[in-house]
């Protein structure tokens, strides 16, 4: 008689309970004004899946947050602002949304190969005499990283401060056998995770995840790029089936900036409550203008973003992207398409198939729209390109960590840099057309289930 009584009135529970996280949802979308194509997403897949997309979207479905327990945004400090008359326009708008002008007096190297990007990280590491502080996605546990962690544990026995943080999420199988570490930690080295994945998601969220990748030495050499520390990207010896990918180095003022950020994300991950701020200014080396930009939860609005369509809008001769993964916001097609219809050279390299293949099918349907506008679209033929940079005219190149997708641009922790150097420009200019010399220009096309595949996974890019 009571399992009668019980069974429909848990039944009704539950039902109520489900209708009002379906009508929370609903209210903090509204709230949080979303973009009207990630609401639409949401909506869809809360009618279709409401028992699955519910739970997704108090995990997935948040940008900015002020929760007390989520790492708190910080702001870098100005050190040599250019006169904004003298700064490029890309330069004072990001100066505009909080973020310090560039600074002169970088020594700057790029490394297109693996191997040379091996052997500077490895140098620096040796030279190091006070600090070393790396700061990378993937960290995975194979013959290269071996290498790499000895070394970092002799300058650790030797007394240098060496810390390390790792993505636990993309570095989850080395956070789940934390074992090839060990020898590190006792040399004195000390290891920390990044929202470490059991935490999740009462206290971090797993969407949100740092993907910088910073490596720094006695707060006066960065190395920085889209490399994390894998066989897949650098190694000591050439590898055919390596990824092509960049690294590039700086030596000069703009260290500082990201001796912040890495002392902020540090402070967040071992639990410090504030960053810890450093004092000392790195000395000018070189002739390179470098603005370093943040973006991610932790930085105030979407000042990268913002820069970005100022960019491609104010561009007057080219705008060549490279990226692995292409499911732009909607405002940046858009902007794209208006630039080749102004008469600007609009160029998208990307890889002829990458690592993933959702990646790959929602990518497509954005593509096929540039091509049938027009614009030309070049898969590269190599091994998995996994650079990401973009030229304006012959006034700016953006290099760093950004893909051009939703998950970088707007959920994730990322930094860039943005030269305006023309030697550096040069440069980035002579390695992409080397890419595109090596690329097909042209796609399969799409018989009508694929292009119904494409175009139905396009839902699903404010998510990616």
């Amino acid at each position: 008689m009571l399992n009668d009584w019980l069974h429909p009135s848990f039944s009704f529970l539950f039902i109520v309970a489900g209708e009002i996280l379906i009508l929370s949802a609903l209210l903090h979308m509204i709230y949080q004004r979303r973009t009207p194509s990630s609401m639409i997403a949401w909506l869809l897949a809360i009618l279709l899946l409401p028992h699955v997309a519910v739970p997704l979207y108090f995990i997935l479905g948040s940008r900015k947050r002020t929760n007390a327990k989520i790492k708190s945004p910080f702001n870098l400090h100005p050190v040599t602002d250019l006169p904004l008359e003298q700064a490029n326009p890309i330069d004072a708008v990001l100066r505009a949304n909080g973020i310090p002008g560039g600074t002169q007096g970088n020594r700057f190297a790029l490394y297109t190969n693996g191997t040379a990007a091996y052997e500077a990280l490895l140098q620096q590491i040796q030279q190091a005499r006070k600090s070393i502080c790396i700061c990378t996605y993937v960290l995975n546990d194979d013959a290269v990283t071996v290498q790499l962690m000895e070394a970092l544990a002799q300058k650790a026995q030797e007394g240098i401060e060496v810390k390390v943080l790792i993505d636990s999420l993309g570095s989850w199988p080395l956070y789940f056998f934390q074992y090839p570490l060990k020898h590190l930690r006792q040399a004195g080295a000390t290891v920390s995770f990044f929202m470490p994945i059991p935490h999740m998601p009462f206290r971090n969220y797993i969407n949100l995840r740092n993907h910088r990748k910073i490596y720094l030495f006695d707060q006066t050499v960065v190395l920085t790029g889209g490399m994390n520390l894998s066989a897949e990207y650098l190694g000591p010896a050439d590898d055919s089936t390596r990824w092509h990918d960049l690294l590039f180095c700086i030596e000069g003022p703009a260290v500082f900036h990201y001796t912040e950020i890495f002392n902020s994300d540090w402070a967040y991950a071992v639990g410090h409550s504030a960053p810890i701020y450093t004092e000392t200014l790195p000395a000018g080396h070189g002739d390179a203008y470098i603005q370093v930009v943040p973006s991610g939860p932790d930085i105030e609005g979407d000042a990268l973003f913002e820069a970005l369509l100022c960019a491609i809008y104010t561009a007057q001769k080219r705008i060549w992207i490279v990226t692995p993964y292409f499911a732009p916001d909607i405002s940046l097609q858009q902007a794209l398409i208006i630039a080749h219809h102004k008469g600007i050279s609009v160029k998208l390299i990307t890889p002829y198939e990458s690592n993933h293949l959702l990646a790959d099918l929602v990518r497509s349907s954005y593509m096929r729209e540039l091509i049938e506008a027009g614009v030309e679209v070049s898969l590269y033929k190599g091994t998995m390109l996994h650079a990401k940079a973009i030229l304006f005219d012959d006034a700016s190149a953006m290099l760093g960590s950004v893909n051009i997708d939703n998950r970088s641009l707007l959920l994730n922790y990322e930094v860039v840099s943005f030269a305006y150097s023309t030697s550096i420009i040069s440069e980035i200019n002579g390695w992409m057309e080397t890419l595109m010399e090596n690329s097909h220009h042209t796609m399969k096309p799409a018989k009508a289930p694929r292009r119904l595949a494409e175009n139905l996974l396009r839902i699903l890019a404010p998510q990616l």
